[in-house]
């Protein structure tokens, strides 16, 4: 789940990206906690995108998911670590003005410890990753 500044919430306004760190293992293994995470908000969702959402519960927590498909109602959403739970399976259908927007880009900051050249050339080549949509999501759904 991401926590979002009040600078970032206050900038979506004006801007139409922003950053998100993610907290957490739901999205494992496509996300890790701490990841940073660039966000288009007001983006056209697609089945497959990774979104950023307002919890359906508690809409001052935002939340990292993947968009499996629109249902009656909004967005079904999972994670992508099945164990790790607090997706649709919980919470049902999220309404479509929930879902703030979509992740284009992953970056990972460089650990603390990381100083050896082979650790820092490991990091440099995948530090910075684009986001792509999961087209296998609707697949994990049925299987659920």
């Amino acid at each position: 789940m991401p926590e979002l500044s009040q600078e970032t919430e206050r900038g979506r306004a004006v801007l139409p990206f922003g950053v998100a760190e993610v907290t957490g293992p739901s999205m494992v293994p496509t996300l890790y906690h701490g990841d940073l995470l660039v966000v288009q908000y007001g983006a056209r969702i697609r089945p497959g995108d990774v979104v950023v959402l307002r919890h359906p519960f508690q809409q001052d927590l935002l939340v990292v998911k993947r968009a499996v498909e629109r249902r009656e109602g909004g967005w079904w959403v999972l994670g992508d670590n099945a164990y790790a739970g607090g997706d649709s399976t919980d919470y049902g259908t999220v309404p479509e003005e929930f879902v703030l927007g979509k992740a284009w880009l992953r970056y990972r900051p460089l650990k603390e410890g990381q100083r050896s050249p082979l650790a820092v050339a490991r990091w440099a080549f995948s530090a910075a990753r684009p986001v792509f949509p999961d087209r296998s999501a609707s697949r994990r759904l049925r299987a659920r």
